[in-house]
């Protein structure tokens, strides 16, 4: 065996005779630059028979050591590396080989525990339960949807709730889902069909003066509160009810896993149970989510995969109104939407919800413009306002309810650049929609303009006006779908004049419609007289 440089070294250690660790990089090649460092020594090749062992020979500082070959020491390294312990989150699972004081999955710190290392399962084939069936033989009646009692809620659903379904509902807090969900539990109870309602969040004697208030009370409705999902599930042995509501899915926790309620383990555990649960047994499940400062449902976003159906409750606290939308859907659409009042007694499914959206008055007021908005599949008449005033600071005011600051921004530019209306620039605008309903969708451009062109003259549109259209930069009209629909709700209301852009298709009999190409034959709507009071550029 060669050695290299002016002094002999141990070969584990990389220390020379002196016992101080050498400086220097070793060279690959087993070698040391000329630079008189002193290099690690080179391991002789196994030979011999495969059952002998080969071991090799180091010179040392006290003669000649004797150690298991490189493949030897390996693999020895390799069978400790299969028994070290393993370091995973109490929150969400994820595992690593070293402690950290941060889960990097999770963003939680000191829930990195310990604990021993997995063994390398494999599943063999199995016995199955049932046996696959060609897609036509299999029974569909099994699926047929149970109304809740609630119509709004059931157009959402697709019909009502299937045997077995797993609803998520989510919302902030104080939005009203424990009053719908009461209502529903309520109303779906009957001799045949028992209904269990679980709280995590109240006590049981609240529940019943909320359903005393709301008047949900029903014999076949049975009421329990637990936090304990081992407690939750005798309930389900105990009552064997048709439909579970449970207030809420983060207020849950099972014993056999670590962490506090509302975690991301727990949170899947809870929700793995009880979707077994209600497949097990035919039973409907309503669970209800807490969402986060972002509007996110809060807890895994496998959540969101494991249910069938996601709906999110929303509409602002200080209003009466409130919509659910279907975010998925595993037995209808998904463009669905449900409206509901809030009130004192409750809450109450609204079939024709426009009321809410608009201002009966008997004279005409500037700054107001109606449209016609699609709230999933339904056509939703709102109403639009906007009022200009003189700016006493050197920035002027912008400010928007229920409207998007920056789409009202670009009608405020066209206005001015296609409209040749100077008088919005350096006047404060406040433009906001009528009871708590917010416009996001393009359809509503015309309108908006329409309502700040209004304003800024002082000039009232025409009554029984609606305008329908996006509005491009270069000030074009462009259609949007579904005009038919608009026009026929407008024209259900009442409303016997519209813009819409050009080919709106087939008009309702009785309805005026003017077609508008651009921003300059829609300002023609307003009354030649007054208009001309508006500052414009010639």
């Amino acid at each position: 065996m060669a050695f290299h440089g002016r002094s002999a070294t141990h070969c584990s250690t990389g220390r020379n005779q002196s016992g101080r660790r050498a400086p220097g990089r070793i060279h690959p090649n087993g070698g040391a630059r000329k630079t008189g460092l002193v290099p690690r020594c080179r391991l002789p090749i196994r030979s011999g028979p495969a059952s002998r062992p080969v071991r090799a020979r180091f010179p040392g500082p006290y003669g000649i050591v004797s150690g298991p070959l490189y493949g030897d020491a390996m693999a020895a390294r390799t069978k400790s590396a299969k028994d070290r312990p393993s370091y995973r989150c109490t929150e969400c699972g994820w595992t690593t080989a070293k402690w950290l004081g941060r889960c990097p999955e999770c963003q939680a710190w000191g829930t990195v525990e310990e604990y021993g290392a997995p063994a390398v399962r494999t599943t063999a084939a199995g016995r199955v339960s049932t046996a696959a069936l060609p897609i036509g033989q299999v029974d569909g009646r099994q699926a047929t949807a149970r109304t809740t009692g609630v119509d709004e809620l059931d157009r959402v659903l697709g019909g009502g709730l299937v045997p077995g379904a797993v609803v998520l509902l989510a919302g902030e807090p104080g939005v009203g889902k424990s009053t719908l969900l009461l209502d529903v539990a309520a109303k779906a109870a009957s001799d045949d069909h028992r209904t269990l309602y679980i709280t995590g969040e109240e006590s049981a004697s609240q529940v019943r003066l909320r359903a005393d208030r709301i008047k949900a009370l029903n014999d076949h409705l049975y009421l329990a509160a637990e936090t304990d999902l081992s407690a939750v599930l005798g309930h389900l042995d105990a009552v064997k009810p048709s439909l579970l509501v449970l207030d809420s899915v983060q207020t849950v926790a099972s014993p056999e896993i670590d962490g506090a309620p509302g975690g991301m383990a727990q949170v899947r555990e809870v929700a793995g149970a009880l979707i077994r649960a209600s497949k097990e047994r035919g039973m409907s499940t309503l669970l209800v989510g807490h969402v986060t400062k972002d509007g996110a449902i809060a807890g895994p976003r496998l959540l969101e995969h494991l249910v069938d159906v996601v709906l999110s409750f929303e509409g602002d606290r200080h209003a009466r109104l409130r919509l659910v939308r279907g975010v998925k859907n595993r037995y209808g659409a998904t463009d669905e939407v449900g409206c509901f009042e809030l009130h004192d007694e409750g809450i109450t499914g609204l079939a024709d919800p426009s009321g809410l959206f608009l201002t009966r008055r008997d004279v005409a007021v500037p700054g107001t413009c109606l449209t016609v908005t699609l709230e999933g599949r339904r056509p939703l008449v709102a109403e639009v306002q906007a009022l200009t005033v003189d700016s006493q600071i050197p920035s002027p005011r912008r400010t928007t309810s229920g409207l998007e600051t920056s789409r009202v921004s670009m009608m405020l530019a066209v206005l001015e650049q296609r409209g040749r209306i100077t008088a919005l620039g350096k006047r404060d605008i406040y433009s906001a929609t009528v009871g708590g309903v917010k416009l996001s969708e393009p359809a509503a451009d015309l309108a908006i303009a329409l309502a700040l062109a209004s304003a800024a003259s002082d000039t009232p549109l025409p009554k029984n006006l609606v305008a329908i259209g996006e509005v491009g930069l270069a000030g074009e009209v462009r259609r949007v779908t579904g005009v038919q629909r608009r026009l026929a709700e407008a024209h259900r209301l009442g409303f016997t004049h519209a813009l819409v852009p050009t080919d709106p298709g087939r008009v309702p009999a009785g309805m005026k419609v003017t077609e508008v190409a651009d921003m300059g034959d829609a300002l023609r709507v307003l009354p030649r007289g007054r208009r001309a009071q508006a500052p414009r550029e010639e």
